[in-house]
């Protein structure tokens, strides 16, 4: 029995789905039109960063706009941000680390959290302080692959979203690891498609994506 209750669950957030796309957005129209083709390509999560200053904005409009699309902020890095973007209608929340105070913040907000990791005493505090999905970041600079299943037998209680480095090519190695619960990546949202506002290849990425995922 865990010594706290379980947080709230980013895999009831996600609803299934297994790619979530990263999108750094320069504006609200934009991040609504991304949002939207990733829609129409078959992939219902979307992880808009707080890099900048349209972020929340662009949280606010996909919320309102698509209300059955699980959209989380990223890059989460201290309370105010992790509050701001609860109060603009994100549905979970990420990080590339994890501080004790967001730890706790996500539980009090009930908001679903994936915490960022990258060594075992990080994943086991987190683990201890009740989460059991985690952000594994920077995935491939990591050698992700193998840190997945070396942890497979310690810790056949966590899920991780591994982020980082990570493209089409090698997205099915790692969904089929039975402790990966998603998957993140920015291939499906490149900034030359972006700028030149090409969302039909946007859609035709999350299409491939898409398939993959279930596969």
């Amino acid at each position: 029995m865990s010594a706290v209750d379980e947080a709230p669950s980013p895999a009831r957030a996600l609803g299934g789905q297994r790619i979530v796309p990263v999108y750094t957005p320069r504006g609200a129209d934009e991040a609504l039109a991304v949002a939207q083709a990733l829609w129409r390509g078959g992939i219902g999560a979307i992880e808009v960063t707080l890099r900048t200053p349209q972020a929340l904005e662009a949280i606010a409009a996909i919320a309102q706009a698509l209300p059955r699309m699980a959209v989380g902020a990223g890059t989460v890095l201290d309370a105010g941000q992790m509050r701001a973007a609860r109060h603009a209608g994100a549905r979970f929340a990420v990080s590339p680390g994890s501080l004790p105070e967001l730890l706790a913040l996500a539980r009090e907000l009930d908001l679903p959290y994936l915490p960022g990791v990258a060594t075992s005493s990080e994943l086991m505090a987190g683990l201890a302080a009740g989460y059991r999905c985690f952000k594994l970041f920077p995935a491939e600079p990591l050698g992700a692959l193998g840190l997945l299943a070396a942890w497979q037998a310690p810790f056949p209680q966590a899920r991780f979203c591994p982020t980082g480095g990570i493209g089409l090519a090698r997205a099915r190695e790692y969904l089929r690891r039975p402790n990966v619960l998603c998957l993140g990546g920015s291939w499906l949202t490149p900034d030359a498609a972006l700028r030149a506002g090409d969302w039909a290849q946007v859609e035709a990425l999350a299409r491939e994506a898409a398939a993959l995922a279930g596969a």
